[in-house]
C-alpha cells in the first residue's frame, strides 16, 4: 500500500532546480522546477486568500495551459481538490457538474469567460488571462503541508458521459504514483525525456499520459492548447519529442497531413495509443512507416494505465492491448465472477493501487462498480491468449445476440475500418423479427476514398465475417459525435433523424 507522498514539486525543485519542467508550445515560455515550485507556493497562497482550504473544491474551466499544473500542485499543498471542467460543455451541462462538485472558487480563461458568467449558480471567479498574474505576484507564500496522504482525494475527473449522467471519478495521490510506475516503467521515462500534453486536461489522458508522470520523473512537458497537427509536426521535425501519446483520431489526422510521413520520426522512442479502440488498418499503416504504435487500454477509473502492448510485440500482435502493467491487475470472469479459461470471452475487471476508490458523492454507483471482493467492473468484454496478452472484445452493453450467436460490435467495426474507403465505423443492435437482433452500421467515408454503398460494404464484411455478424443496414455520416477521448458517442447516433 502506497502511504504518504512528499511534496513532489518541492522534491524536484531540490533535486534538479534548473531543469525545465514546463514549456508553452505557442510562446516558448518555460518554467524550471524551481520556478514551478515558487509559483505553486504563490498559487496556494492565492487560493487560501480566497477562502480555499482542505477539502474544498477548486474548479478550472480552461484550455490547456501551464497554470493547470501550478494549480494542481497548489491544491495538493492545501489539501484542496481540483476539478477540471469540460470547456466543450454548454453552461446548461456545466451547471450539473458545478452542482455536484460545489466548488468554492472558479478559475477560467478568456475563451471560457462567457460560459463561466452564464452558470446558473454564479461562483467567485478568477480570470486567468486578466487577473491571475497580478494576483499571483501579490500573494505571499504561506506554510503548507509537506506530505500528501496517499489515499486522499487530489482531483476529480468527470466521466465523458457516452451513455448518461457524468460521474466524478475520485483521483488520489496514490493513484498518481501508481500510474507513474505503471506507464513510466513500461516506456522507460527518465528526466531526459520531453513529452507533449495536448489532450484536454479535463480528461485523464491529458493529465496522465504522459504529462504528470514526466513531471514526477523530472522531464519536460510541452503544453499545447489542443490538437494542432502543424505545430506537432514542427516538433517532430525539430526532433523535440521522446514520447508521444494520442487517441486514434489524432493518429488518423497525422497520417492525413502532407508533412507527417516525410518528417524525421525516429527520435520518438515510444508511440502510445488509447482512449478508444485502435483499428487494425490504422496500426498497419503506421507499421508501413516503420512506427510501432503500442496499443493500450485503461479507464478514467483506473488512473488510467492498466494495459500496454510492448514495442517488441506491437507489429506481431496488432489488436492486442498487451498485458497489465507493474501495479495493475486484471482478470476475466463469467457471470458469477469466476475466472474463465484462457481464450474464453468474459467480463474484464481491474484491481490495484491505480484504481479509484469510487465516485464523488455517489455511494450507490460506487458500490455497483465493484465486486464483493473489491474488483472494479470495467463493463468491457475481453479474452486472454495463451501467452498472457489481452484482447478487448467490446463493451458488455453493446454485445447483442443474433440468431442465438453473440455479436461483438468492436469486431465488426474493426473489419469495416479496414475497407480503404472507410475512416471509421460504429455498429449498434436493432430489433429483428426473425433473428432477434441484427447489426446496424454507421460509416464515415474518407473524402477521397470512393463511395461504396451498403451492398459493397456488406460483401466486404461477408468475406471476413460469419454471416450473422454482417450488419443488415448501413448508414453514412459526415462525422461521428465523439468524446474528448475520441470515443464515438453511439447513443447520439440513435438521436439523429
Amino acid at each position: 500500500m502506497i502511504a504518504d507522498l512528499p511534496d513532489l514539486v518541492a522534491k524536484r525543485a531540490g533535486l534538479t532546480p534548473d531543469a525545465i519542467a514546463l514549456e508553452d508550445a505557442a510562446s516558448g515560455r518555460t518554467l524550471t522546477y524551481a520556478a514551478l515550485d515558487k509559483r505553486a507556493a504563490r498559487a496556494a497562497a492565492l487560493l487560501a486568500t480566497r477562502g480555499v482550504g482542505a477539502g474544498d473544491r477548486v474548479a478550472l474551466l480552461s484550455r490547456n495551459r501551464i497554470e493547470f499544473f501550478e494549480l494542481l500542485f497548489a491544491c495538493a499543498r492545501l489539501g484542496a481538490i481540483l476539478v477540471p471542467l469540460n470547456w466543450r460543455m454548454p453552461p446548461a451541462e456545466l451547471d450539473g457538474l458545478v452542482a455536484d462538485a460545489e466548488p468554492a472558487l472558479l478559475l477560467h480563461g478568456h475563451a471560457e469567460a462567457g460560459a463561466a458568467a452564464a452558470l446558473a449558480a454564479p461562483l467567485p471567479a478568477i480570470h486567468l488571462d486578466r487577473d491571475y498574474e497580478p494576483l499571483l505576484a501579490a500573494a505571499s507564500p504561506l506554510p503548507t503541508r509537506a506530505l500528501w496522504p496517499g489515499g486522499e482525494t487530489w482531483y476529480l475527473l468527470y466521466t465523458s458521459g457516452t451513455t448518461g449522467r457524468p460521474k466524478g471519478v475520485i483521483y488520489t495521490y496514490r493513484m498518481a504514483l501508481a500510474n507513474h510506475l505503471n506507464i513510466g516503467g513500461a516506456i522507460g521515462l527518465t528526466a531526459a525525456d520531453t513529452g507533449l500534453a495536448f489532450l484536454p486536461f479535463f480528461h485523464t489522458a491529458g493529465i496522465n499520459l504522459h504529462a504528470l508522470p514526466i513531471l514526477i520523473a523530472g522531464g519536460r512537458v510541452i503544453v499545447m492548447e489542443g490538437y494542432d497537427a502543424d505545430a506537432m509536426i514542427d516538433l517532430f521535425e525539430a526532433r523535440r519529442l521522446d514520447t508521444f501519446f494520442a487517441v486514434p483520431t489524432v493518429y488518423q489526422g497525422l497520417l492525413d497531413h502532407p508533412r507527417f510521413a516525410a518528417a524525421p520520426l525516429d527520435h520518438v522512442r515510444h508511440w502510445g495509443c488509447g482512449g478508444a479502440p485502435l483499428p487494425d488498418a490504422l496500426a498497419l499503416r503506421y507499421r508501413a512507416l516503420g512506427l510501432r504504435i503500442c496499443n493500450g487500454m485503461g479507464m478514467t477509473e483506473t488512473g488510467p494505465t492498466v494495459f500496454l502492448m510492448d514495442a517488441a510485440g506491437a507489429w506481431e500482435r496488432i489488436g492486442s492491448v498487451g498485458k497489465p502493467q507493474l501495479l495493475a491487475r486484471a482478470r476475466i470472469v463469467d457471470n458469477e465472477d469466476r475466472e474463465v479459461v484462457p481464450g474464453a470471452v468474459g467480463d474484464l475487471q481491474f484491481a490495484g493501487p491505480g484504481v479509484t476508490p469510487g465516485y464523488w458523492r455517489q455511494e450507490e454507483a460506487t458500490r455497483a462498480a465493484f465486486t464483493a471482493d473489491g474488483w472494479l467492473r470495467s463493463g468491457d468484454l475481453a479474452r486472454q491468449d495463451a501467452d498472457g496478452f489481452f484482447w478487448i472484445a467490446g463493451r458488455r452493453k453493446e454485445m447483442f445476440i443474433s440468431g442465438g450467436e453473440n455479436v461483438y460490435p468492436a469486431e465488426v467495426e474493426n473489419v469495416l475500418s479496414a475497407h480503404p474507403a472507410v475512416v471509421d465505423a460504429a455498429v449498434l443492435a436493432e430489433a429483428d423479427p426473425k433473428w432477434g437482433e441484427v447489426g446496424r452500421a454507421f460509416v464515415q467515408l474518407a473524402p477521397d476514398g470512393g463511395h461504396p454503398d451498403g451492398a459493397e460494404l456488406s460483401a466486404f464484411c461477408r468475406e471476413r465475417l460469419a454471416p450473422y455478424k454482417v450488419p443488415r443496414r448501413f448508414e453514412f455520416v459526415a462525422e461521428f459525435p465523439r468524446t474528448s477521448a475520441g470515443k464515438i458517442q453511439k447513443h447520439l447516433l440513435l438521436q439523429e433523424p
